[in-house]
């Protein structure tokens, strides 16, 4: 198998947040050697996060062994969800903002049982695919404030959102937020656009918006645009264009690339 020297696109400060913390656990296990450095294990697991290396093509590239790989990989992943922030801190954070951005994703996964119609809950119909819902919270000029831990992807946007706490947690701190036309009657603090009035009963036809109504919608695109590059960034990150792995282990493999996105902002 033939390796070449490549680039990514990530932030060094990303690197060197997991770097340090391979290189606390080890101290405090008082490992004695490894076959790579804290700083070489940390490059590995972020080329796989990041650019969606194979553990064969890493294997071949790092020159060790592919068990090597699936377990360096198992432990980074596991120490960057336990370093994932928790609603509360984004909370936290969100205060300090004049508004936030929320929106939701589909992450699309393949390794979905079929029996029983057990799949039947992860299909999205909106985007005709299996997957994970997951809510994102942005700054105004779309840096990551929090992502969500995974549900079926058939979950609509709003339940997801009342089930994770987001919508209470917005209404109990007043802070505002911008989303789309999924969050209608999330609360006040929710801003969304003018929807289509009612059908006309004389036509039966939508009621068209009122030059006023389609300004408002305008501004309010222009504000929550930002939130769109949140999940770009997201999916900037290709392990999660299409998670292979079990649904039920997607979470740690979410909240392990929102700790790097968090320290690389």
């Amino acid at each position: 198998m033939l390796s070449y020297p490549s680039g990514m696109t990530v932030s060094s400060r990303a690197l060197g947040v997991l770097s340090d913390a391979l290189r606390a656990q080890r101290n405090q296990r008082r490992t004695r050697w490894r076959k790579l450095s804290p700083g070489r294990q940390a490059l590995l697991v972020v080329a796989h996060l990041r650019k969606g290396e194979t553990y064969a093509d890493l294997a071949c590239g790092f020159r060790i062994g592919t068990s090597t790989v699936y377990r360096y990989i198992r432990e980074a992943l596991e120490l960057l969800a336990a370093m994932a922030p928790t609603l509360a801190q984004a909370i936290e954070v969100a205060r300090r903002k004049a508004f936030v951005i929320l929106d939701g994703t589909l992450l699309r996964i393949d390794r979905v049982g079929m029996t029983s119609g057990y799949d039947r809950a992860f299909y999205s119909g909106k985007h005709k695919a299996h997957g994970l819902n997951v809510q994102v919270v942005a700054d105004p000029i779309g840096r990551l404030v929090w992502i969500s831990p995974p549900l079926p992807g058939a979950r609509h946007d709003m339940g997801a959102a009342r089930e994770h706490g987001i919508i209470d947690a917005l209404a109990t701190h007043e802070i505002p937020a911008a989303a789309d036309t999924a969050y209608q009657g999330a609360g006040p603090t929710v801003a969304v656009p003018q929807r289509r009035r009612r059908k006309d009963l004389g036509s039966g036809r939508y009621r068209r918006l009122s030059r006023n109504q389609k300004d408002v919608n305008t501004a309010h695109a222009r504000r929550r645009g930002p939130c769109e590059r949140a999940n770009a960034e997201l999916k900037n990150w290709r392990v999660l264009r299409k998670i292979r792995s079990s649904p039920n282990t997607a979470h740690r493999l979410i909240a392990a690339v929102q700790t790097l996105m968090i320290a690389s902002a």
